[in-house]
């Protein structure tokens, strides 16, 4: 299973980004899908995650109302919509996905300047 993220970049403070991911090979298993961050100096933390029929979603604190995490079971994909972003949003995000055991993606970089 590979899974590729994209749609990280440099924004400002209150802006917003669209984070994507997309999962190869054998997904049947595919139960959960999700995103974690490491920002510089931290250790990695959860972020949000959406179960396989997308009925149940999950948030950090740090993250939730500002942040929705969606997906789309036909192509494997799950996606990040990120508004209202703050300078301590800063991180590589890694998406990841659950089937029976944990893949992760290689990470996408997300700055946000004030």
């Amino acid at each position: 299973v590979q899974l590729q993220a994209s749609g990280g970049g440099l924004v400002q403070v209150g802006g917003s980004l669209r984070l994507s991911c997309v999962a190869s090979g054998r997904t049947s298993d595919n139960d959960e899908m999700g995103w974690f961050r490491r920002a510089p100096g931290k250790e990695r933390e959860f972020v949000a995650r959406i179960n396989w029929s997308g009925s149940r979603t999950d948030y950090s604190h740090s993250v939730k109302g500002r942040f929705t995490i969606a997906r789309d079971r036909a192509e494997n994909t799950v996606q990040l919509q990120m508004s209202s972003l703050k300078p301590e949003d800063t991180a590589i995000y890694y998406c990841y996905a659950y089937m029976r055991v944990i893949y992760w993606g290689q990470g996408t970089l997300v700055t946000v300047s004030s």
